[in-house]
Order: structure tokens, then sequence, then C-alpha cells
């Protein structure tokens, strides 16, 4: 038996279409609310603008786990996944087209609705989108054998990346050439995808299953406090606190970057916003290239000691970047930071998983992603704050240096053999 790479890569491209659609929103919807000198703005807080930007993640914890155990209990003849992919990518990709239409909707009503059609669009593709995003995810573990699943998940992460350069390269440029045309074509791709997904892909009848996940009856044993006759999680593994506040401060200073690099690089390089979207090509590629050598170099020297480089590497990167006065190697910094954003984020979640007792990996994965989804919603906002106070997008990189220290910090706390040894009793 061996892995199966065709079917693998017809799999990933339910997880292309999440990176694609997503950096495309997450980078030109913040140039519609804010606006610049070719698009007026609707909005003029930035406090605003990271509460919008904030929907998908709010989204994610409310209906992702939903539509994820939903789909676990569904049985049709196109399987238990599909229906989930079949509904939401195209409602997903038409509500992702029309978002930057909401001038030309807005003007069919003899008063100002602009910003009302915009947040129609928005939150029709955050809804839909989380619809199929947890099923979409489910397919690989349901198709694959338990000993081929990381090899897949490198396949399946590395066409997220591909999705996410392709929104930076391509994106910007046809942002450049007309605000629209990223959304129609990206909708477009989904709608490609989802048609070789649908013709090239047949769900099992009966998903693999790994022997110990099959038999072992989790036990929901509580995080802070404990439950069902158990110490809480914390108690048990104290380093699981300061591994989980590491990831979240981690994705604090990441979430910042991400929301807020083209508005940042119009106020202090004067740079339009497809041009500035271009620039985080490198650090997509050099992420996605480094994810494997990631892995390889968490088990030669250790996860923690990899993660600590990579944490002093994105600071040290994110230090000179506000230190620039031209834009000139500001591509070559974030490449850099590519680099030490893979060796935290690829060593990360095994680490966390590495203190679950046995059988309960998934109680843990959901413990990792509350505390990713929770930075995804408390960053934005926080950056749009401070930059309501100082009036200025230029501390971008000084909060994100700010948080990644934080996380550094909680990093240092981490008992080392607590991330390499599973702990078997409760």
């Amino acid at each position: 038996m061996k892995l199966n790479i065709a079917k693998t890569f017809t799999i990933s491209l339910a997880f292309f279409t999440i990176s694609l659609a997503w950096t495309i929103y997450n980078t030109f919807v913040p140039v519609f609310l804010i606006g610049n000198e070719h698009i007026a703005g609707l909005i003029k807080s930035s406090t605003v603008l990271g509460v919008i930007m904030t929907l998908d993640n709010f989204f994610g914890l409310i209906f992702q786990p939903f539509f994820g155990t939903l789909s676990d209990k569904t049985h049709t003849k196109f399987g238990r996944r599909m229906p989930f992919i079949i509904v939401g990518i195209p409602l997903a990709a038409l509500f992702f087209a029309i978002i930057p239409f909401y001038n030309e909707l807005g003007s069919l009503f003899p008063f100002d609705i602009r910003l009302i059609i915009l947040m129609i669009s928005v939150i029709g593709m955050n809804f839909f989108m989380s619809v199929y995003r947890a099923p979409a995810t489910a397919l690989m573990p349901d198709a694959t054998p338990p000993q081929f699943r990381s090899r897949a998940n490198g396949i399946i992460t590395a066409m997220g990346g591909l999705g996410t350069i392709i929104a930076f390269s391509l994106g910007g440029k046809l942002f450049n050439i007309n605000y629209r045309y990223p959304f129609i074509i990206g909708g477009a791709i989904m709608i490609a995808a989802l048609i070789v997904l649908f013709t090239f892909h047949k769900e099992p009848e009966e998903p693999y299953y790994a022997d110990d996940e099959q038999d072992t009856k989790v036990v929901d044993t509580g995080f802070l406090f404990g439950k069902n006759g158990q110490k809480p999680a914390i108690s048990r593994t104290p380093s699981l606190l300061y591994m989980l506040l590491t990831v979240f401060f981690w994705y604090c200073g990441f979430e910042c970057i991400n929301a807020f690099f083209t508005l940042y690089c119009q106020e202090k390089f004067n740079i339009l916003p497809g041009d500035a979207t271009q620039m985080l090509a490198p650090m997509a590629v050099i992420f996605m290239l480094c994810a494997f050598p990631a892995g390889y170099v968490g088990g030669k020297i250790g996860r923690k000691k990899s993660m600590l480089i990579g944490n002093a590497v994105i600071v040290l990167a994110f230090v000179i970047i506000f230190l620039l006065k031209e834009r000139t190697f500001l591509s070559v910094l974030l490449g850099i930071s590519g680099m030490g954003w893979s060796l935290m984020t690829t060593n990360a979640y095994p680490a966390v998983a590495e203190m679950a007792p046995r059988g309960h990996t998934g109680l843990y994965t959901g413990y990792y992603y509350v505390f990713t989804f929770a930075a995804s919603i408390v960053s934005p906002i926080l950056y749009g704050l401070t930059v309501d106070i100082f009036r200025s997008q230029a501390y971008l990189f000084v909060f994100g240096s700010i948080m990644f220290i934080l996380g550094l910090l909680f990093l240092s706390k981490v008992n080392k053999q607590s991330i390499y040894h599973v702990i078997q009793k409760m």
C-alpha cells in the first residue's frame, strides 16, 4: 500500500480554494473599506476595520465545528463531505465575486447603502466558506490510511501555499489593472476546482481509521477546570498553557500583518495595493518551500529549539523592516520572515499534540485552534485601536514584534520534554 498522489492532489483542491479566496479577501477588502487615492473609502476607523476583518474568525468559531460534526452524520450518494462542498464552494464564490461591485449595486438605490451591500457580500462569503471548510479538511483523513496522512497533509499544505502565492502575485497584478478582476477570476478558479474535485474524487464508503482512534473513548477532562472526575489539562501538563499562549501571541503578530500590510505600504512607501500584495509573495513561497525542511530540522535539533530559532528570526526581521526608510529590502526581509514562520508553525501543532494523552489528540487539536482563532479575532481589533490612537500605520511591525516577543517569552517556559513524550496516564 502506498499514498495515492493523484487522489491527494485532487482532494487538496478544496483547501486550495480556501487559501486563494481568503488571501485575496484579507488583502483587498481593507482597501475597499478604508480607501486610497483611487478608491473612495466607506469607513474612517481602523478599529471598525479590525472588527470587520475578524468576521471570518467569528464564523469559524461558530459554524465550522457545527458543519464538521454534521458532515460526520451525513450519508448521501455523493458521500459525507461532498454535499457541503458542492453547496458551499459555488455560493461562497458567488458572494466573493460580487464583493468589489458594492458601488454598482449601491447606485441602484436612492440612498447610500454601499457599506451594507459590501457587508452582505462579505457575510455571505464567510458563512458559505464555513459551510465547506471543515468537511473539506476531513476529506483527506477519510481517504488516506493513517500511516500516510503526514505525507498527504504535506501535499495539501503545499497546495494551500500555492493558492496564497497565486493570490499575492497574480492577484496583485490583476488588482492594478482593475480592482474587480482578482475577485471575478478568483471565484471562477474556485468553481473550476470544484468541477475537478467532483469529477475525479469519490468518497470511500467507509473512511480509514487509526486503530487507537477508533477504539479509544475520548473523555473531555476540561481545560482550566477538571471534568468527568479528571484533572484539568493544564494541571496535568503545565507546559500546555504556555505552548498555547505562545501560539496565541504568534498568531496575533501574524494576523495583524496579514490584515493591514497593504495599508501600511500605502502610507509608508506610497505603494499601490496590488504592488504591496506582490511583495508578500516571497514570504509565501519561502514558507511553502521550508515546510518540509522545518519538520526535518525539528526532528534533528528538537521542536522547542527550532521554534525558538524561528521566533528570533522573525522578531529580528520585523525590527529591521520597521527601521527601513525605503522598500528596497522589504521583500527579502519578508522572505526571511517566511522561513522563521515555517520553523515555528510546522513544529507548533505537533508540540501541542504530543502533550495529549492517548486517544485525546482531537481534543487537544481543538485547544490549538481555539487559541489561533482567538488571536485572529483579537489582533486586528487591537492593532486597529493602536492605529486610531497613533493615527498612523507606521507601527505595524512594532506591534507584530511585540506580539512575537511575548510568544518567545511563553515559549521559553515550555518544558522541552513535555513536547516529546506522550502522556499515557490520565
